[in-house]
């Protein structure tokens, strides 16, 4: 009884810090470890923008460069801790397509949040080709897989010429190291062919190469005036897409509305919880209000973990801890009618929460392994929405099974007696039973 009276004890202790840690981190406006929002709460505009990586042999690569360049790009724009994730969708008419989200809390104008991207170029280079259609030759340009995505630099520069004393303006590129080598094989390769330089889909120039380049250097000479040349090297240096992207669709939740989710939310959280913890209490007396205290701490343990992941919170989340927060007390009804059976049967209370737990264990188990595979699979194949509400959701169902199989437990054998009689007889029975 001490035994478990010392661990009643230290979980209460527990249970009351995590409390007092969420609370006091989220009063304070300044504190690191307040919930971090997503756009549908805090305001925002979110971005979906359509990948087209047809024309790269390495797709996962390329989404991935491309995830960071905008991040650096929205970045630049003093835009405050930015979301930009990439996933593949289906569409409508089952073909599937790869999709960058870029979430921009705080930026509510649309247009400027678009421009601020799509001011990112998209630099390729190709080799021209030629091929006939009967009497016809014509000239096509052919991917060599050099594009933005190698670039680590670009630079302005002015060439002496004859009719320009100030100097022509040219634009230096130097690429990474993987650039480098693969800049150096295809001007290696190809001497004596034209190598035409894309910006945005357009050729901006077409050198021939003369010979194999080292180095991971190459120079931009197309008709420039200083200012175009300039603006050049100032997006390219802010990133260069190495895939090309379009926007499809756009959306928008003001502060207003992201406060007015907020409180809607927690109200919401708050009447549920005092509802299914005050029929607990009624129930099944004792034993729920062990559950309700078990259930407090559950919820302590949930959002601590939430801030120190960080998960971000939507409105989506907030559901899935709601209908977590079911999953718990469900456990605990499990159990409590399994103990009920067995006081029946005419056993003491500790020996009657002991068999309990064990009989009831088996279809807990499987219901929450039942509930984390679903929030497996709902976070492997949802999109960012249906991802917060899956990862919300399964942190709720591991809190929940240690609160209802470890929690309640240890409560219920510190403060019943071995053997039940007068006032303990009503406290341990439920309903309208005595």
């Amino acid at each position: 009884m001490n035994r478990y009276r010392l661990q009643a004890l230290g979980l209460l202790l527990i249970g009351a810090a995590l409390v007092w840690f969420v609370w006091s981190t989220q009063a304070n406006p300044d504190s690191p470890w307040r919930f971090k929002l997503g756009l549908d709460l805090a305001g925002g505009t979110e971005l979906t923008y359509k990948a087209d990586t047809a024309s790269t042999t390495d797709a996962a690569g390329a989404l991935a460069s491309l995830q960071q360049v905008i991040d650096r790009r929205v970045n630049l724009f003093g835009v405050a801790e930015p979301l930009v994730q990439t996933e593949r969708a289906s569409t409508l008419n089952g073909q599937d397509e790869d999709r960058l989200i870029v979430d921009l809390p705080g930026v509510t104008d649309v247009k400027a949040a678009v421009d601020a991207i799509g001011a990112t170029p998209v630099l390729e280079f190709k080799l021209a080709t030629t091929t006939t259609v009967g009497t016809t030759t014509q000239q096509t340009f052919v991917s060599t897989g050099l594009t933005g995505r190698y670039l680590k630099s670009a630079s302005l520069q002015f060439t002496n010429s004859a009719s320009n004393a100030l100097g022509a303006p040219t634009v230096l590129l130097t690429f990474d190291s993987d650039g480098a080598a693969l800049f150096e094989k295809i001007t290696s390769e190809n001497v004596g062919q034209v190598l035409g330089i894309f910006l945005d889909g357009q050729p901006i120039s077409t050198p021939v190469i003369q010979e194999a380049i080292p180095g991971g250097t190459a120079t931009i000479t197309g008709q420039f005036t200083a200012t175009a040349a300039r603006d050049l090297v100032r997006n390219l240096n802010f990133g260069a897409l190495p895939v090309p992207i379009e926007l499809i669709g756009s959306n928008t939740a003001g502060p207003t509305l992201g406060a007015n989710a907020i409180t809607a939310g927690v109200k919401a959280g708050i009447i549920g919880f005092l509802l299914v913890a005050l029929f607990m209490l009624l129930w099944y007396r004792l034993p729920g209000l062990v559950a309700d205290v078990a259930l407090v701490g559950y919820l302590g343990l949930v959002l601590t973990v939430m801030k120190f992941i960080p998960v971000t919170f939507t409105a989506s989340g907030i559901a899935g801890l709601i209908i977590s927060v079911g999953m718990a007390v469900d456990a605990n009804v499990l159990i409590f009618e399994r103990i009920k059976e067995e006081l029946k049967l005419g056993k003491g209370p500790h020996e009657a929460v002991h068999i309990g737990f064990a009989r009831a264990w088996p279809a807990i188990r499987d219901g929450h392994l039942t509930m984390l595979i679903s929030a497996v699979i709902l976070f492997w194949l949802g999109t960012s929405i249906v991802q917060g509400f899956a990862l919300v959701f399964a942190l709720g169902v591991i809190a929940s099974l240690i609160s209802a199989v470890t929690v309640s437990r240890i409560f219920l054998l510190a403060i019943l007696p071995v053997e039940a009689s007068g006032a303990w007889k009503f406290l341990t029975g439920s309903g309208f039973r005595k």
